[in-house]
């Protein structure tokens, strides 16, 4: 990162890979609960040659946390890409520290998969 103060956004919006079912089905009647992250600071890592280049971008990550919260690297893919390929492998290192208390279903933690955005944005000078 550069003294510039590079940051990588990662949109808190969570999109799930499924869902509970028609009104008609008894699982809709159960109540789902998406993973949330829980760093203290962003795991993403502007890389410093994009962002002086001004480079900007979105990838979008499909992860699978597990009933634990911690999420597998194995499943962790690119959903969408920014078509900047240092933007996507800056996404794909950031997502392997990501932290998360787990899903939940009627209460209960459970294991998904759902999607992450990460948006790499330079901010205007003395925002943050």
């Amino acid at each position: 990162m550069t003294g510039r103060g590079a940051v990588a956004l990662a949109a808190l919006a969570l999109v799930a890979c499924g869902r509970d079912g028609d009104p008609g089905d008894d699982r809709a009647t159960r109540r789902s609960e998406m993973p949330v992250a829980i760093n203290s600071e962003s795991p993403f890592q502007y890389p410093p040659e994009l962002f002086d280049g001004g480079v900007e971008g979105e990838v979008r990550l499909r992860l699978f946390v597990d009933a634990l919260g911690r999420v597998v690297p194995e499943s962790t893919r690119i959903a969408s890409t920014s078509g900047t390929p240092g933007l996507d492998s800056a996404a794909l290192r950031g997502a392997a520290e990501l932290r998360f208390a787990p899903g939940t279903r009627n209460g209960q933690p459970i294991a998904m998969a759902f999607y992450q955005p990460v948006v790499f944005r330079r901010l205007a000078a003395g925002v943050r």
